[in-house]
């Protein structure tokens, strides 16, 4: 069972409220400088020259001030709550601009995923988060970009490790 604050359960009981979700989006690579982070949220207006909206929020130890996470006009389905099944989720973002083809098509390994939904009005304080997602695959079309995300199945990892035999470790053994 997931924690909701006061807040977010008072907006979902009631017949109309003012909040709104936003899902922040932070996506890490080796390649990349910084991470890119995006917000499903226009909250506040981050720059004038170009006009550019965003969220600041402190999650993942941003600076609201110089590292906001700049909105982007996107879907996100979030990952599931089910046991038996890995966290997985899809963003599908508008193709506005041909640098972000660009940039998916620059990388040759997977890029890694963090999430969170937060209320517009109270970004920093986290109503849901799923971390450790790794970029499963990325459909380009001339209108959206589908990104699908998800965590290493558990099935999968090996067991039992290896043992620490003189064949597989022979620096352990005199």
């Amino acid at each position: 069972m997931r924690r909701l604050s006061i807040n977010a359960r008072l907006a979902q009981d009631a017949p109309a409220s003012s909040e709104i979700h936003a899902v922040l989006l932070e996506i890490t690579h080796p390649q990349l400088s910084e991470p890119i982070r995006l917000s499903t949220d226009n909250t506040h207006r981050v720059s004038d020259e170009p006009l550019v909206y965003g969220t600041r929020s402190r999650w993942r130890g941003a600076d609201p001030a110089v590292q906001p996470y700049l909105w982007v006009i996107a879907s996100a389905l979030l990952p599931s709550d089910l046991e038996d099944a890995p966290a997985a989720s899809t963003i599908i973002l508008e193709n506005l601009d041909s640098a972000m083809t660009g940039l998916l098509r620059s990388f040759t390994d997977a890029a890694s995923l963090s999430m969170a939904v937060v209320l517009a009005s109270s970004p920093d304080l986290v109503e849901a988060e799923w971390t450790g997602l790794t970029l499963v695959t990325a459909e380009i079309t001339a209108g959206e970009i589908t990104l699908q995300f998800s965590r290493e199945e558990i099935e999968l990892e090996p067991f039992p490790l290896a043992r620490l035999s003189r064949e597989r470790f022979p620096g352990l053994h005199p």
